[in-house]
């Protein structure tokens, strides 16, 4: 049985390595590749108020689908209004 003797210095590569990772993993988790978006992340891709968001909502130039309280509003129906494709849209 052979032993190993860990030292400071391999710790501190381990957690650099490791904070590295989570980073990584943490930057992945972008709003453009859910297919369901919440208001925060449409406001992002629209850059635009939570009252803009609500009032697209409400006057139907945006449709969301409510959950538990939440609205949720499809990835695709975003991408419509930025590329222009829906003109009653903005």
């Amino acid at each position: 049985m052979t032993i190993e003797v860990i030292t400071k210095d391999d710790l501190e590569a381990f957690r650099r390595a490791l904070l590295n990772d989570i980073r990584a993993l943490l930057s992945n988790d972008k709003p453009e590749t859910k297919e369901w978006l919440r208001c925060a992340d449409v406001r992002k891709i629209l850059k635009v108020s939570t009252g803009t968001v609500q009032n697209l909502r409400i006057t139907g130039k945006l449709k969301s689908q409510k959950v538990g309280g939440i609205h949720f509003y499809k990835l695709s129906d975003i991408e419509n209004m930025v590329s222009g494709k829906n003109n009653k849209l903005l």
